[in-house]
């Protein structure tokens, strides 16, 4: 990794999915299946507004900055990635070419930094980015954010609330990291066994809760709620009974069932809930073939991004798929249906425009 500059100005960019007020909402579930021929990870991303998605693929030797001064964090890219963009400004999931896979999901009540920290500042519409542009593996990723050198601050959002966020982070041999910050503090959770995240509570939390289930058993019972912790336990036991001997196929249609079966169902209403969170798209990354599966809820067909079809060398063009603004229903491999880019424009601050756009 490369960095270029530091500052300590703060950066106020929020990852897409969050771009709302959250008072009504937990959202997204993600599982990382771990066999003797497969990794696979697969997500849900849940919000109770549309929020148009498209895919980059950026190519190795990019440089991106943290925030829109010079006092940020600047990096060239090590390795070429395919991403999730909301809005077109900014990544909430990616995969890169070393099979690296990080996602962000929401995490209600969590603050990056205390008033006053001196630490530079990277804006949450690149984390995501950032981790995949540096990192081939888990405990690289892992390493260097531990030293704690950037800090995090979400603006507030159209309707007030600010965008809190986690991170989830696995490799291609199934070594997976959950990153979030408590009461401004840094936590990070390392191992295999961390398979499953989803919104609520923190972190160390949803395991204590998904402990208490495993003594029921989940042939005998599984809570069926939407509710984030109801998704943990029910994502995490299908895991655990997916066969780390399943062929390669089915452990792919083994995750895409898990991460159906956590999804939330478009058009639902329920007392007190109104405008309840259900399931805009779902992803499932193969890390060893370094495929990127794609579905939006509301079509009827699975597009893919083979990284091993695209130049990644530096130089080599960005390639964007239009999916929020195609004519035509996209299926299967998307590789022709890509076209040039200059890449999205991260937001590093809420302004007006922002404002009138997502509400």
């Amino acid at each position: 990794m490369r960095l270029l500059k530091n500052s300590t100005l703060a950066a106020a960019g929020c990852a897409v999915m969050m771009l709302a007020s959250v008072n009504t909402a937990d959202a997204c579930t993600r599982v990382t299946y771990v066999g003797d021929s497969a990794v696979i990870t697969g997500r849900t991303l849940d919000w109770r507004t549309p929020i148009p998605t498209n895919l980059y693929v950026y190519p190795r030797g990019v440089e991106k900055k943290s925030y829109d001064t010079d006092q940020s964090i600047t990096w060239i890219s090590k390795y070429g990635s395919v991403v999730s963009v909301g809005y077109d400004v900014g990544v909430n999931e990616g995969m890169n070419e070393k099979g690296l896979v990080c996602n962000l999901l929401y995490l209600p009540g969590t603050f990056y930094a205390k008033e006053g920290d001196p630490r530079p500042y990277m804006s949450t519409s690149l984390w995501a980015a950032y981790v995949l542009d540096n990192f081939a593996t888990t405990s690289e990723a892992v390493e260097q954010l531990k030293l704690d050198q950037f800090q995090i601050n979400a603006p507030a959002m159209p309707g007030g609330s600010p965008t809190t966020l986690h991170m989830a982070i696995s490799d291609a041999t199934g070594n997976s990291a959950i990153v979030e910050y408590i009461d401004g503090k840094l936590e990070i959770h390392e191992g295999h066994e961390y398979q499953v995240l989803t919104n609520a509570p923190p972190y160390q939390q949803q395991l204590d809760i998904y402990n208490y289930w495993k003594t029921v058993g989940g042939m005998n019972m599984l809570p069926g709620t939407n509710r984030s912790q109801d998704r943990f336990t029910r994502a995490s036991f299908y895991v655990s009974v997916l066969p780390k001997d399943a062929s390669h196929k089915t452990a792919l249609a083994g995750v895409f069932g898990i991460i159906g079966n956590c999804a939330v169902p478009t058009g639902i209403s329920v007392p007190d809930q109104p405008e309840i969170s259900t399931t805009q798209w779902r992803s499932v990354s193969d890390q060893l073939e370094k495929v990127y599966y794609f579905k939006l809820t509301e079509t009827p067909a699975i597009v893919w991004v083979d990284l091993k079809d695209f130049d990644l060398y530096p130089g080599a063009p960005i390639m964007k798929l239009d999916i929020a603004n195609s004519k035509k229903t996209l299926v299967g491999n998307v590789i022709k249906d890509m076209k040039r880019s200059k890449g999205f424009t991260p937001m590093y601050e809420l302004t007006e425009e922002i404002i009138k756009a997502f509400t």
